[in-house]
């Protein structure tokens, strides 16, 4: 089972790891309702390192991102969901608007993105490729979403009334 960690301690964890030689693989995003296409997208991520790191959005900027009534899921719930996956190694709450800041604390060797950006528009590759890793985009599972599961619910609730 992952650890949910401060920036500070999974910084000292990243550096420990990396002068092991060990490959660090960092993904990002708000996970708001966990789903098999974040399972499948995360063990991707994770295969292409010695472990994995996420990031989380706080839930103040995923009201931010998303708007109001998200996130569905508090923040510490969603951390502590990931970090039991069996793929994800370690698990940190940022409270910016994007990961940019994680990233240079951590200086991950892979930093991997879903197949819908591209380098141009996945933050925090300048610092990555600088400091030599890859940046990669990984392929999601087919009509696997948290807003198509958002839109099914809401539908749902529709023909309830």
């Amino acid at each position: 089972m992952g650890e949910v960690l401060s920036r500070s301690e999974l910084a000292r964890v990243c550096e420990t790891e990396r002068a092991r030689d060990r490959r660090i693989v960092f993904t990002n995003g708000c996970f708001d309702i966990l789903h098999r296409g974040h399972a499948w997208y995360l063990e991707k991520a994770r295969a292409l390192g010695d472990l994995l790191v996420v990031g989380v959005n706080s839930d103040r900027s995923v009201r931010e991102l998303k708007g109001a009534g998200r996130p569905i899921v508090p923040e510490d719930d969603r951390a502590h969901l990931l970090a039991a996956l069996e793929s994800v190694d370690y698990v940190c709450i940022f409270d910016e608007p994007t990961p940019y800041e994680l990233i240079d604390a951590l200086r991950p060797d892979v930093l991997v993105k879903g197949a819908g950006y591209t380098r141009d528009t996945i933050v925090g590759a300048d610092i990555v490729e600088s400091s030599g890793g890859e940046v990669v985009a990984v392929e999601e599972l087919p009509g696997r979403s948290t807003r198509s599961i958002i839109a099914r619910v809401a539908e749902s609730e529709g023909k309830d009334s």
